[in-house]
């Protein structure tokens, strides 16, 4: 009788054979076809490719100043594999400056997978980065001793100037995040942290270069593989050409010393940025070099901000600078009629108990009056009437994000879109928010603040002298930008085509007839003694302290050439602080010096420095 049990064992016995047959078959593919680890293994014993760096673009302002260079540093590199047990440890920390306990730290640093993921005991690892010339030559003399140790020539960045330090922003070591997210970058590599340097990184950055040497079996560099066939040589990056006016920065953050604000100025018929002043600030050549990490952490844990950009992240109500939006809406909408003289101002907005205070002028006023002695009373009624105008719009809700479209057709409530990173949107409400807010029971009473630029509105310091570009073009703006010009690259097409907004031409006639009126005879008239037809209009922010100052205007009135936003935390009356630092701007702009007289106002201003006690902001 046939024994099937022993049939059935050889079966298995058979099966076993073949799968052990089957895998050392698929391994052995894998390793010979499939996976290249021997042959990067033996790749790395007969060849070092050595990294080659490419300049990084330099930066020059509007007038072609230079702003940002480069200038050479040396990185210390190491191959781990070649970083012989009997090496003389103590010497090589001499010869760089550092101690054994740095020195064990850093070798641990690099074979540590987790800080290190690209890691590999037969490529060039970074052991020590940015040695200065002296550094690098004191190494040099003694480098022969130290076995599996490379110099790798860089260039670090210069910063030419004391100003502009969040426009130009810095250039740091690449974090883990930064390798994992681009795989350029390798362990070691340098990357654009802030400003321009981050959001124009890829044009900046260039492109790394390689050199193939040919090592002998103890791995000694014979030279380059076959000549140099297969090398690579780095393409430099592309400079860039600002729209900063380097002097128009220097005088803003000239006169925004012991403030806290923002100055920001643009050219109304490019978007062009030529000046971006955030104070508190700090010097960018602070953030060169080792000493980066040092000095980012000084800066971070002051209680003054001065690594933030109030500029474009500060979100602050915009004050009676709003009232501008409010009048072009109106208008546009037929809530107004702009020589009519419709609404009272009895010391301000006076309806059912509510009471929004003005200061003393004539009553009633039509449009252009209206602005240039900014009454609370004329904008709280024009909007009080059209969010309850039910025969127009059907309903609050309508009205109100009616009103919404307009200001977000000008720039406000969203980002502009401008080329830095970090840009905040301030606030601009619509019905859901209210609706929210109050539970649907609200009107016009409920939200007149926001008819003066207070209550929710907020808005950035950007926005701010945008919404002035706006008004000197009559009708458009270009989405502000700080780059001018990329070498051999066109600009982003959302830096070149205009943005049209929803209020008619008529309308802003009439407010730009407003703001100039403002200068000759309103609250804006120190700004009568220019030569060049400015126009403006002053913003008191109220605030939990002492008020905020607050200026946007342009100039000249006709073909203007610069529109301005000034930002002052408890800076009181717009016109004790916007209107002079904003004339000065101008004139700075268009006539390129300020006047004798000029001169010795900006000194008093300079000088001039607001007391903010020592609450962390």
């Amino acid at each position: 009788m046939r024994n099937h049990e022993l049939d059935y064992r050889q079966y298995v016995i058979g099966g076993v054979a073949t799968l052990i047959v089957v895998v050392y078959i698929i391994r052995l593919f894998s390793l010979q076809i499939t996976s290249d680890d021997y042959k990067k293994s033996a790749d790395s014993n007969a060849f070092l490719k050595k990294i080659e760096y490419p300049s990084r673009g330099i930066i020059t302002d509007r007038n072609g100043k230079l702003l940002v260079y480069n200038q050479p540093a040396y990185d210390i590199m190491v191959v781990m594999n070649e970083a012989k047990d009997h090496l003389d440890t103590l010497d090589l920390c001499a010869a760089l400056n550092i101690t054994k306990e740095d020195f064990d730290h850093r070798m641990e640093t690099i074979k540590d997978r987790s800080k290190n993921p690209g890691y590999s005991r037969f490529t060039q690892q970074i052991f020590m980065s940015q040695l200065s010339d002296k550094e690098y030559s004191v190494f040099q003399e003694k480098m022969f001793h130290f076995p599996g140790f490379y110099v790798q020539r860089r260039s670090i960045r210069q910063y030419q100037y004391p100003f502009a330090a969040h426009v130009l922003g810095d250039v740091a070591e690449v974090s883990p995040a930064d390798i994992e997210e681009d795989e350029y970058y390798q362990p070691g590599d340098y990357i654009g942290k802030l400003g321009v340097e981050r959001s124009y990184e890829k044009q900046l950055r260039g492109e790394k270069g390689m050199q193939i040497l040919l090592r002998d079996a103890h791995g000694r560099v014979q030279g380059r593989y076959q000549n140099g066939k297969y090398d690579r040589r780095p393409v430099a990056g592309k400079n860039l050409t600002l729209g900063i006016d380097a002097e128009l920065q220097a005088l803003g953050e000239r006169l925004m010393e012991g403030k806290i604000g923002s100055i920001v100025a643009i050219e109304p018929s490019t978007g062009e940025v030529l000046c971006m002043v955030s104070s508190p600030s700090y010097d960018p050549r602070m953030m060169v070099g080792r000493q980066r990490s040092k000095s980012h952490r000084l800066l971070s844990q002051n209680v003054w901000k001065p690594l933030l950009n109030r500029s474009i992240m500060g979100q602050y109500p915009p004050g009676s600078t709003f009232k501008t939006t409010q009048g072009l809406t109106f208008m546009t909408e037929g809530i107004i009629h702009p020589t009519k003289t419709a609404y009272p101002c009895g010391h301000g907005f006076n309806y059912k108990g509510l009471h929004v205070g003005c200061h003393g002028h004539a009553s009633p006023l039509p449009l252009v009056p209206a602005l240039s002695t900014s009454c609370n009373g004329y904008f709280c009624w024009g909007l009080f009437y059209m969010i309850g105008a039910k025969s127009k719009y059907g309903s609050v809700q309508k009205a109100m994000n009616t009103w919404r479209d307009y200001m977000v057709s000008m720039g406000f409530g969203y980002k502009l879109g401008i080329d830095l990173p970090g840009e905040k949107r301030g606030l601009i409400p619509n019905a859901d928010f209210y609706d929210r807010a109050y539970k649907g029971s609200w009107n016009g009473l409920t939200i007149i603040s926001i008819a003066i630029g207070q209550g929710e509105v907020n808005a950035t310091p950007l926005q701010i002298a945008n919404l002035g570009a706006t008004i000197a073009n009559r009708g458009w703006f270009i989405t502000p930008h700080v780059v001018k010009k990329i070498q051999g690259e066109p600009l982003d097409t959302l830096y070149t085509k205009r943005r049209k907004t929803m209020a008619s031409r008529a309308s802003y006639d009439y407010v730009v007839q407003g703001m100039r009126a403002s200068a000759t005879g309103g609250t804006c008239h120190e700004l009568a003694k220019y030569d060049f037809m400015a126009c403006g209009k002053t913003g008191t922010a109220q605030n939990r302290g002492h008020d905020h100052s607050v200026f946007m205007g342009f100039a000249p009135m006709d073909n203007p050439k610069i529109a301005v936003a000034v930002y002052v935390e408890n800076g009181g009356w717009g016109a004790t602080y916007g209107v002079p630092i904003g004339g000065l701007i101008m004139e700075k702009y268009i006539h390129g010096k300020l006047s004798e007289a000029s001169e010795k106002r900006a000194t008093e201003f300079q000088n001039r420095h607001i007391s903010y006690g020592t609450t962390s902001r």
